[in-house]
């Protein structure tokens, strides 16, 4: 019944939105003598905080029309290559000109953890100069008919396997947080098999391989509750009239609320603060800040099955780390990986996976050679900071890229990078 209160709530509040839009263009529109008047501004702000507050966000869009080229701007499109019920397999195709190099394949793995994939909109604007981008697009549960079938952790490393052949030979995975863990099961399961289509490289980047490792709030939280505490009270159904109408869902709501509450004083603050950017008439200030909550409250659902076997597998029981993991009835192998680079990233000042965590990869990938691994700590970065931002664009992104052309098929064998690094420097 909460997921179908929270749903009335939000219809009920609809008309008050109405209002405090049409107000808001009242009390803006030039031709009122009013508009740029203290009170009038302080009322608008005010009536878009209340509206911006209240409304529900779409899923945002990617909006990379262009890329810049060492040899200039060339436009880009967006095409899907693949699709599922749960996921679509976008290309920024880029408009490349003749004799253009051969760039990195990049099958850049978006997390499944309540946002859309668009919060790696500025990972895949970094990158895209430089490589080929394949992002998986996740769709909100909520939007998937029940007749479409369940969607579990098993199916999510079975899309990984089966777009990895869609890409062909010498593809690099890239994880951000979440698929780190499918994604590692994926390319065991592929060596393990002898699969000639898996991937060059993986790169893992904060993500949550053990979270025995520095358990962070949101690890304690799991290990503290049984599993049946999250199936009996954040499992909801989608409502009526939504597509997915009776599917049982981790609503994406719930997911928001969490993030939310970790750092609430910073985002009242926030609020605070655009209010009175808008005030004070400064416009661009105001502006960054809708950008990134327009991002950042934009959330979507994830099926009951997936959501609830993540938690068990991931949170309470360790399973990848402890060699437990299994795939439809067979455990995977983490020591089957050998020829498949093996790049893992961390934020020092992480706060949703511990330091540590990622780099234990290292551990469980056991027969992979030590010409083959490189572990990255990014100095005073957090979670975000490890795939976005000025030091992702100016630090992170080189070397991840570096790493790639090395272990590229053709490259093998040819100077690779060596060692463990940290802060920058070798260790």
């Amino acid at each position: 019944m909460f997921y179908q209160l929270y749903e009335l709530n939000h219809a009920a509040i609809a008309p008050w939105r109405a209002y405090a839009d049409s107000m808001q263009l009242v009390l803006r529109n030039p031709v009122n003598p009013f508009s740029h008047t203290p009170i009038a501004r302080a009322i608008g702000a005010g009536l878009e905080v209340f509206e911006r507050t209240t409304r529900r966000y779409a899923k945002p869009e990617f909006g990379l029309k262009e890329t810049k080229l060492t040899t200039g701007p060339v436009s880009v499109h967006e095409k899907v290559v693949w699709s599922r019920p749960f996921c679509k397999l976008i290309h920024f195709e880029r408009a490349l000109p003749d004799r253009h190099r051969a760039d990195p394949k990049i099958l850049l793995v978006a997390p499944m953890s309540g946002h859309y994939a668009t919060l790696l909109r500025g990972t895949v604007e970094t990158l895209l100069p430089n490589a080929e981008i394949y992002i998986t697009d996740w769709t909100d549960a909520r939007m998937v008919p029940v007749a479409d079938g369940r969607f579990d952790l098993d199916d999510y490393i079975d899309y990984i396997i089966s777009m990895l052949h869609v890409l062909g030979p010498d593809t690099h995975v890239m994880a951000v947080c979440q698929p780190s863990v499918p994604v590692l099961a994926a390319v065991a399961l592929m060596e393990e098999n002898g699969d000639k289509y898996a991937p060059s490289s993986m790169t893992l980047m904060g993500g949550p391989i053990d979270t025995r490792i520095n358990p962070t709030g949101v690890n304690e939280l799991a290990q503290n509750k049984p599993l049946e505490w999250f199936a009996d009270n954040v499992i909801m159904q989608v409502p009526f009239p939504l597509p997915g109408f009776t599917r049982s869902v981790y609503p994406g709501f719930l997911q928001l609320t969490g993030f939310m509450t970790m750092n609430l004083d910073r985002h009242m603050i926030a609020q605070k603060d655009f209010f009175m950017h808008m005030v004070k008439g400064d416009g661009d200030s105001a502006e960054r800040h809708r950008d990134f909550y327009d991002e950042y409250l934009a959330v979507m659902d994830m099926t009951e099955e997936f959501y609830l076997q993540t938690v068990d597998a991931v949170f309470i029981k360790h399973s990848l780390p402890k060699g437990e993991l299994m795939h439809r009835g067979h455990r995977v192998d983490p020591s089957a990986i050998k020829s498949v680079a093996l790049l893992t990233v961390e934020g020092e000042n992480d706060d949703i996976s511990g330091l540590g965590q990622t780099e234990a990869a290292h551990t469980i990938c056991s027969n992979i050679p030590q010409d083959m691994r490189h572990h990255y700590v990014q100095p005073d970065v957090g979670h975000y900071g490890v795939f976005n931002g000025s030091r992702f664009r100016s630090e992170i992104a080189p070397r991840i890229l570096d790493f790639m052309r090395t272990h590229a098929q053709a490259n093998r064998g040819k100077s690779p990078v060596r060692g463990v690094i940290k802060g920058g420097k070798s260790a």
